[in-house]
């Protein structure tokens, strides 16, 4: 059975990362290895992956290596650091759909690279990544950030789990 998952923020070849987020990498390498291995460990092949955004800081040929290397259809929302290259650039080294904005997921989810202003009154849930190791407070945000989720894609149907609102007292 198709599964759905999301992920942020690999930002694979950024050697400044490991610091910047107190990653448990020795280095660019085995954070690579690592996290292709933790991809692929919960997504099948026939498994939908949406990541959003800040995927790559690496050339053409080794992006589409790693691309490759990860199961499922990946559909990319851009990040603040995709944007310096275009759709079609994405699109050649592997992703199936890319966005340069937020899409709505189920009527109920927006998905964005940066997190999008909710307040309590809105009936909607914001998955987003970009602030890495931090979180917004509140059931209408689900930063799912590597750092999140150690470094694994997460299944929809558990975040879903986690954001439907429980309107009992």
């Amino acid at each position: 059975m198709q599964k759905i998952f999301v992920i942020s923020d690999h930002h694979f070849g950024h050697k400044q990362i490991i610091d910047f987020e107190s990653r448990p990498f020795h280095d660019v390498d085995e954070m690579t290895t690592k996290m292709i291995e933790r991809w692929n460990a919960v997504v099948g092949k026939e498994d939908n992956v949406f990541h959003l955004g800040d995927f790559s800081f690496l050339n053409r040929e080794k992006t589409r290596d790693i691309v490759q290397q990860l199961n499922g259809s990946k559909f990319l929302i851009m990040g603040n650091h995709d944007r310096g290259r275009t759709k079609e650039w994405w699109l050649d080294v592997g992703f199936d759909e890319v966005s340069e904005y937020p899409l709505v997921y189920g009527g109920f989810y927006f998905l964005s690279h940066e997190p999008m202003y909710m307040n309590k009154n809105m009936p909607y849930v914001n998955i987003h990544g970009h602030i890495h190791g931090q979180k917004y407070e509140g059931n209408q945000y689900m930063n799912v950030s590597v750092e999140q989720w150690d470094y694994t894609p997460v299944s929809f149907e558990q975040i879903k789990q986690m954001t439907v609102l429980n309107e009992e007292q």
